[in-house]
């Protein structure tokens, strides 16, 4: 299945408080809950590493600093191949209840 309704809202409008994204309560959408858990690990690393830009990232990553971006504010969906990605080139599980061993290391 491709996205269904799931994807026609992005991942913040599934916040009681958008402006708080990522930390806001999430209603009605388990999958919203995932990405932002998502992206709060993601915007954590990057506060952890000040000197890995998003472009830095999006290079070590082969993932678009856009998308990179877009996962950070909640206004995209990202398939696991991103998330992969990004774990690997952090080095460090981004998605809830990760193995790590599964995308960081080979």
């Amino acid at each position: 299945m491709t996205g269904g309704r799931a994807r026609t809202a992005p991942p913040w409008s599934y916040a009681v408080d958008p402006e708080t994204w990522p930390d806001a309560r999430i209603t009605g959408e388990p999958a919203a809950a995932v990405v932002q858990t998502i992206a709060r690990r993601l915007a954590a690393a990057l506060r952890e590493r000040p000197e890995l830009s998003l472009r830095a990232l999006a290079a070590q990553s082969n993932v678009g600093r856009q998308t990179i971006g877009d996962l950070l504010a909640g206004a995209g969906w990202p398939d696991v191949l991103t998330v992969c990605r990004l774990e690997r080139a952090l080095g460090l599980a981004l998605w809830p209840g990760s193995n790590t061993t599964q995308c960081v290391h080979d």
